[in-house]
C-alpha cells in the first residue's frame, strides 16, 4: 500500500503546475495558419497548452475560468527573430565597454521582460553587444524561473572578418580594444570560433557575411567572409546540431551564404535576382529588419553614431523595399525581425506595417511574425499558432489588426504558457 502511495505522489509531480481549465472568449482569433479570422471563437487552455478552438457557441461545461476579451483579436504570441536587448544607446559599438556583463545582464533582463509586455513572447538574440554572454545569463535565468520573460534562443557572438561589421575599425592601430564580436579569420579559425560559441550556449551561430550598415569603417555593400569559410563555418555548425544565421547585406555575400547552407539571411538589403532564386530554392528564410533603419532617420537624423546608417538609408531605402517585394513575389519565406537596439520596445511592432509597404497582405506579414518564425526557429511544434497541443502563448489586441496593424503597439493581453502575464 505504501508503494502504491508513493508511486501515486510520484506521478503527480509530473502533471503541471497550473493545470486549471480557461476557456478565453475572443472577439476574433488569428491563429496563424487560416486566411481569415475565426470570429467569436472560443479558446481552451489547460496547464501550459492549448487543448481547443471552437468557433463560437457556449462552452461544454461549468469547470472552466473565463476570461472574456471580447470584442479584442486573439492572436498567437509574437516571435521576434533578431534583436538585440543588451544595446542601449546609438552608439552600440562602444557601449559594450561603458558597462560591466552583469550589468548588461540585468539591463537585459529589464528589455525582454518589457518585449515579453508588449507581445513578443519569443525572441531569438543573434549575438549582442557584450564580450561575455550576458544575454545567455539572462536565458538561463528565466528558464529555470527566477523572472519572467519570454523563450530566448539565440547566438552569442557575431563572427566577423577582420575589419568587418563586428571589429571596431576607427581606433588608433597601437590601441588594444575588445570588439563585441568575434573577429576570426580562415578556416581553422572559424571551426574553433564556432566551437567556442556552442560550448558557450548558443544555438545559433551568427555570421557577418558582408559588411554592415551601422558599423565604421566597412562596406555593407562587400561580402566578408570566403566561401571556403562559409562552408567551415555551416559544416561545423550543422555537425555540432546548430543553424547558421547570416548578417548579408550584399548580394555577393547573400549568395555566398546561402551556397554554404545557411538557415537564414537577416537584412538582404542588396539582393539580386539569382539570389532571390537560390533562397526559394534552398528554403533560406529572410529576416529584412526594416524599421531600425527607418527609427533612426525619422527619430535620430542628427545622430552623430549612425550617419554612416541614416546616410545609407536615405539612398537606398527605396531600393530595398523592391528588392524585398521581389523576393516576397517570389516565394521567399520571410520572417519578422525588429533588430532592437535601444528604440522604445512597442515600435518595433511597427516592422509589420513596413512588410505590408513592400509588398505583403496584413494577414501574411501577422503570419511571418508567428508562424513562419516558428519554422525558421524549428519551434513549430511548440509554438506560432493557436491550435490543440501548442504552448498557450496568446496575446490580444483592441480592435481588428487587419484593418489597422498599429493596434499591435497596443497590446491589451498576454499569456505565457498558460500563465497569464498581463491583463487590462
Amino acid at each position: 500500500m505504501t508503494i502504491l502511495l508513493l508511486l501515486a505522489l510520484a506521478s503527480l509531480a509530473f502533471l503541471p503546475a497550473h493545470s486549471e481549465r480557461i476557456a478565453i472568449r475572443c472577439g476574433a482569433l488569428i491563429d496563424g495558419r487560416a486566411d481569415q479570422p475565426i470570429e467569436n471563437a472560443i479558446l481552451f487552455v489547460e496547464g501550459d497548452r492549448i487543448t481547443g478552438v471552437q468557433a463560437g457557441g457556449e462552452l461544454p461545461d461549468a469547470s472552466y475560468r473565463v476570461i472574456d476579451l471580447r470584442p479584442a483579436t486573439c492572436l498567437p504570441g509574437l516571435i521576434d527573430a533578431h534583436a538585440h536587448p543588451l544595446i542601449k544607446t546609438d552608439d552600440y559599438q562602444v557601449d559594450h565597454l561603458r558597462r560591466s556583463s552583469g550589468y548588461k545582464a540585468l539591463r537585459g533582463l529589464a528589455v525582454v521582460q518589457e518585449m515579453l509586455n508588449a507581445g513578443w513572447t519569443t525572441v531569438r538574440i543573434p549575438g549582442d553587444a557584450d564580450v561575455h554572454y550576458a544575454h545567455f545569463d539572462v536565458r538561463t535565468a528565466i528558464q529555470e524561473g527566477l523572472f519572467r520573460g519570454p523563450r530566448i534562443t539565440g547566438a552569442g557572438h557575431y563572427l566577423s572578418i577582420t575589419g568587418g561589421g563586428g571589429d571596431v575599425n576607427f581606433v588608433a592601430p597601437e590601441q588594444v580594444i575588445q570588439a563585441d564580436g568575434l573577429v576570426v579569420d580562415g578556416v581553422d579559425a572559424v571551426r574553433q570560433a564556432v566551437r567556442e560559441e556552442v560550448k558557450h550556449g548558443s544555438d545559433w551561430i551568427k555570421v557577418l557575411a558582408s559588411g554592415a550598415m551601422m558599423s565604421a569603417g566597412d562596406d555593407p555593400t562587400r561580402a566578408h567572409f570566403s566561401p571556403e569559410e562559409l562552408e567551415a563555418i555551416v559544416e561545423e555548425a550543422t555537425r555540432l546540431g546548430v543553424p547558421v544565421a547570416a548578417h548579408a547585406h550584399s548580394a555577393e555575400g547573400i549568395k555566398q551564404a546561402v551556397r554554404a547552407g545557411v538557415r537564414s539571411i537577416e537584412h538582404g538589403t542588396f539582393v539580386d535576382d539569382e539570389g532571390i532564386a537560390l533562397m526559394v530554392e534552398r528554403g533560406v528564410y529572410l529576416v529584412p529588419t526594416l524599421y531600425v533603419g527607418d527609427y533612426y532617420l525619422e527619430e535620430q537624423p542628427e545622430s552623430d553614431a549612425q550617419r554612416k546608417m541614416n546616410e545609407l538609408t536615405r539612398k537606398y531605402r527605396a531600393e530595398h523595399f523592391e528588392r524585398l517585394g521581389k523576393a516576397i513575389r517570389a516565394g521567399v519565406k520571410i520572417g519578422v525581425g525588429t533588430d532592437y537596439v535601444g528604440f522604445p520596445v512597442a515600435q518595433g511592432t511597427r516592422e509589420f506595417a513596413l512588410l505590408v509597404e513592400a509588398g505583403m497582405a496584413p494577414m501574411q506579414a501577422l503570419q511571418a511574425g508567428t508562424r513562419v518564425n516558428a519554422e525558421l526557429l524549428g519551434w513549430e511544434d511548440r509554438v506560432g499558432t493557436i491550435e490543440a497541443g501548442k504552448l498557450a502563448d496568446v496575446i490580444a489586441v483592441p480592435g481588428d489588426p487587419l484593418a489597422d496593424l498599429s493596434l499591435l503597439e497596443r497590446v491589451s493581453f498576454v499569456m505565457l504558457g498558460g500563465e497569464v502575464i498581463r491583463s487590462e
